[in-house]
């Protein structure tokens, strides 16, 4: 007796969250574009990847390369999209699994990525590229192919790694149906999205807008949302390379920009790759991982600074 009521309530608290994750879907509702520009569909391996560009076609070509998080997206340059559009021909993509982008159910891995960021580059001839966080690393691991020419980089708090050691019982757990759906939504939910903005993201949580941290919510769950986030949060998106190495055996100019404050990614690592690698590095104050979005003008300079 004892066990069939424990069969009942465990059906039932099933049954409950299941209800609960489809109702959530359906309150999301559809994506719209985070950045302006003219929007349109790179094809990768049977993916949609959706793309924005702006600026002259025929300036030099920047691509901006956002970082890796549960709602990540080409967003993160929101603040500095349209100035650095004034100057060069700007391509920003969201990542295959993230924003505007298919979301199929795969096992996301940092091979993978790196083989869409040297694919995507080699679209484009002699490249800029500006990348930040985890995704700088798959820019760096492809620069040395073929088929691929970097002209210089600027990164924004640099880093392999993103997670921890890989735990397969973690991604397992969250691509589950519906123990890891809900799982997943406790992570990317609201408390939890302004939580990481204000403890690890933004230095003055006042420059993060509810406007914005609604759209990181939502991004976060449209219908296939947790399965790359998944391997992220599980360690499989952390990168082989030694990027201290990697950045010192490349001939591309580098520019270093970090936060001060910022902790994932502390400032002695940046000026240990800064020395290592023999980059360029510019620090701002009164910020973490964001200078991009916390000082949009003075980090525009930067980039200009830093191309020219």
């Amino acid at each position: 007796m004892n066990l069939r009521r424990a069969i009942g309530a465990l059906t039932a608290g099933v049954g409950l969250t299941a209800v609960a994750n489809a109702a959530l879907s359906k309150r999301v509702g559809p994506l719209e574009p985070p950045l302006s520009g003219d929007h349109g569909t790179y094809r990768w391996r049977g993916m949609n990847v959706s793309y924005v560009e702006a600026g002259d076609a025929d300036a030099p070509t920047l691509v901006l390369l956002h970082g890796v998080n549960a709602a990540a997206s080409s967003g993160e340059f929101r603040e500095v999209f349209d100035a650095l559009a004034e100057d060069y021909h700007v391509v920003a993509p969201d990542l295959p699994g993230f924003g505007l982008s298919d979301r199929p159910a795969l096992y996301y891995s940092a091979a993978l990525y790196e083989d869409f960021v040297g694919d995507f580059l080699a679209e484009y001839d002699d490249p800029a590229v500006l990348a930040s966080s985890l995704t700088a690393s798959y820019a760096v691991a492809v620069a040395s192919r073929d088929d691929v020419s970097v002209s210089q980089f600027v990164l924004v708090c640099p880093s392999e790694r993103g997670g921890p050691e890989p735990k397969e019982w973690l991604r397992e757990l969250i691509r589950t149906p519906v123990v890891g759906e809900a799982a997943f939504n406790l992570i990317a939910s609201q408390p939890s999205i302004r939580y990481f903005n204000d403890d690890h993201g933004y230095y003055d949580s006042s420059k993060v807008s509810e406007e914005w941290e609604d759209y990181e919510w939502r991004t976060a769950h449209q219908e296939g949302a947790r399965f790359a986030p998944a391997s992220f949060i599980s360690g499989y998106l952390n990168s082989d390379i030694d990027l201290q190495a990697a950045l010192a055996d490349l001939d591309v100019p580098t520019t270093l920009v970090w936060g001060r404050e910022s902790d994932i990614t502390p400032l002695k690592q940046g000026r240990e790759l800064a020395e290592a690698a023999d980059c360029t590095l510019v620090v701002f104050d009164d910020t973490l991982l964001l200078p991009h979005v916390e000082f949009p003008n003075a980090f525009v300079e930067t980039v200009r600074d830093a191309l020219t």
